[in-house]
């Protein structure tokens, strides 16, 4: 019989971990190159001693306690110490300025801060004089001059007075402030509660093939819903949890721990199979002809053997002579790698499930804690191109516009001091997302677009941009792309290269790649990008094909604004600094 916790408090699942299956590696952090486990109980007493040390301080249920920091096991410790003394957690997310600090400090009346290391000190200090009701700031990290959250340890929990306030915390109640990125305008604070965020926890374990034998890698920031809510769904599952030393060194942590599980955004599954492409066409003979042949095998994969047995042959060897060595390439363990935050290509999803990583999309929001929808391995749960069906208890329905609606208990409790956003949301207790979708078969969601992203040309003809810019990127040329050209006579699209492919491919046919520049502007170069758009245009309709382009000499980023913390096209930003370029395109 299924274990299930007996409560819907985020606090629970830590106990219900301890009583069942207890972990000797519940957190792991890497350290100068080395693994600093924490086991189940030494978690819950640490964040025992802390909510001492917070109470101490005067902290009391409903303040606000901010963190901002890289993933690290204090993160999780210091969430359960906020929770279960009834106080409120808002994360933010390190890359954002301090203005934005001081604004969600400010828009939350943050008590007490907690950062990792010295340059988010540096950003939270200069936030804290602009901020009022911010008393004091605490390191994970040892830092000269800085208070350190060992201060706050308490060397004898009052665990007394800490199972008085648990209980007193109802599932109903808020427990966390998530302040939207947003591509454009003034960060919204999504208020969820300890069901919202528990509820969806419950319901997407089914979709979870791992169990308390397996181990999780994490490197997503903590500090968004989808990475948190997979750190509460591991707790409930008993799955050990092993924080990446840091972005640069992923793939290595991966294959140190060997894991059975990890989350990922699309863009991230395209470099690696960028990669892994680089090093198939630096082969030669019959082991690159070999590579190729799984490749374009894996480009057809279907679901449950649906390409009839002889394909299943082909598959076979395939999986032994060439994907095997991709799945090495991951610790050779991988049962699920979920993927959200954006659409992921179908084209990808069918290569990686071929070679034996199961790629698991999914669709959500912060607002709707945040899964909606997911694929899963059994039940004839996966179908590419689709988000997979919904989970248990939450409903979709599409409106007569193409809008995804969403009503569970997975919905918001709403926009802290935002009524009016919150309205314009949620009718009649249904989330508007402000996604376009459908229901493929009545049951999987596809998703096609965002609602406010579909533009006009001058002629009258709607353009879908997402569904156009995720073919384009199938291109190894394409690294990135943004399509545009509202009340304009046809699209166009602004496209960042593959800069390490594209520079292979003009050596290789002896061009100059000495500057970025002089690549860009090679008319052999440009005559290729013009032949991967005319192969890449021929689905759409002749009036969503993309008639000029431009190519970019640097990526879309965090670091120069054009991308938001989990990687969306910050369209307005983008189409400002280009703007004098749209104009040559348009002239």
């Amino acid at each position: 019989m299924e274990l299930k916790a007996d409560k819907t408090r985020l606090f629970d699942f830590y106990d219900f971990q301890l009583k069942h299956f207890p972990q000797e590696d519940a957190l792991a952090d890497k350290i100068n190159g080395k693994w600093e486990i924490h086991s189940t109980q030494e978690v819950i007493d640490t964040a025992n001693a802390l909510s001492t040390g917070l109470l101490e301080k005067g902290i009391k249920p409903g303040d606000k306690i901010a963190i901002i920091s890289n993933n690290r096991s204090e993160w999780v410790m210091t969430d359960l110490a906020i929770l279960q003394i009834g106080a409120i957690n808002v994360p933010v997310y390190p890359t954002i300025s301090d203005d934005d600090y001081a604004f969600i400090f400010n828009d939350s009346e943050v008590k007490i801060v907690f950062v990792s290391h010295e340059e988010l000190l540096v950003k939270a200090r200069l936030a804290k004089e602009k901020s009022p009701s911010v008393e004091e700031i605490f390191t994970f990290e040892n830092i000269e001059g800085a208070k350190s959250w060992k201060e706050l340890l308490s060397e004898k929990a009052d665990l007394e007075k800490i199972q008085s306030l648990r209980d007193k915390v109802k599932a109903e109640d808020l427990a966390t402030i998530i302040y939207t990125s947003g591509t454009t305008g003034t960060p919204k604070g999504v208020m969820l509660s300890h069901k919202n965020v528990a509820s969806n926890t419950i319901a997407s374990k089914k979709r979870l093939p791992v169990d308390t034998n397996a181990k999780g890698v994490s490197f997503l920031p903590l500090c968004h819903i989808y990475e948190r809510m997979i750190i509460y769904l591991y707790t409930y599952t008993g799955v050990s949890l092993y924080f990446a030393e840091s972005m640069e060194t992923i793939g290595d942590d991966i294959r140190d721990v060997k894991p059975q599980v990890f989350t990922a955004v699309p863009r991230l599954l395209e470099k690696v199979y960028d990669k892994i492409i680089d090093k198939g066409a630096a082969l030669t003979g019959i082991k690159k002809a070999l590579f190729f042949w799984a490749v374009r095998l894996g480009e057809k994969f279907e679901p449950y053997g649906a390409n009839g047995p002889i394909y299943e042959i082909k598959l076979k060897i395939a999986r032994k002579l060439i994907f095997s060595k991709w799945q090495e390439a991951l610790g050779g363990n991988v049962r699920a790698v979920a993927s959200g935050s954006a659409a992921l290509n179908p084209r990808l999803a069918r290569i990686f499930n071929a070679a034996n990583i199961p790629v698991l999309e999914g669709y959500g929001l912060t607002e709707t804690s945040p899964v909606i929808s997911v694929n899963e391995i059994d039940n004839n749960g996966m179908k590419f191109g689709t988000t997979g069906r919904p989970i248990d208890d939450v409903h979709v329905k599409i409106a007569e516009d193409g809008e995804i609606l969403v009503k569970g208990p997975n919905v918001m409790m709403g926009y802290y001091k935002r009524q009016d956003l919150t309205d314009e949301v949620i009718k009649d207790g249904w989330f508007h997302t402000g996604d376009i979708g459908e229901l493929e078969n009545g049951e999987y969601l596809k998703i096609t677009d965002r609602k406010k992203e579909i533009f006009k040309t001058s002629g009258g003809k709607y353009i879908a941009p997402q569904l156009m810019e995720n073919k384009f990127k199938e291109s190894r040329f394409i690294e990135q792309i943004m399509v545009i050209g509202e009340y304009q006579k046809h699209p166009s699209a602004l496209i960042v290269p593959t800069f390490a492919f594209l520079n292979e491919w003009c050596t290789r046919k002896g061009i100059d790649c000495s500057s970025i520049e002089k690549m860009l502007s090679n008319e052999k170069v440009l005559d290729r990008f013009q032949k991967e758009l005319d192969h890449y245009n021929a689905p759409f309709g002749k009036w969503e094909q993309i008639k000029k382009f431009e190519l970019l000499p640097e990526e879309f980023t965090v670091g120069n604004n054009m991308v938001t913390p989990t990687l969306k096209l910050k369209r307005k930003v983008i189409l400002a600094k280009y703007e004098a370029l749209i104009e040559e395109i348009y002239c």
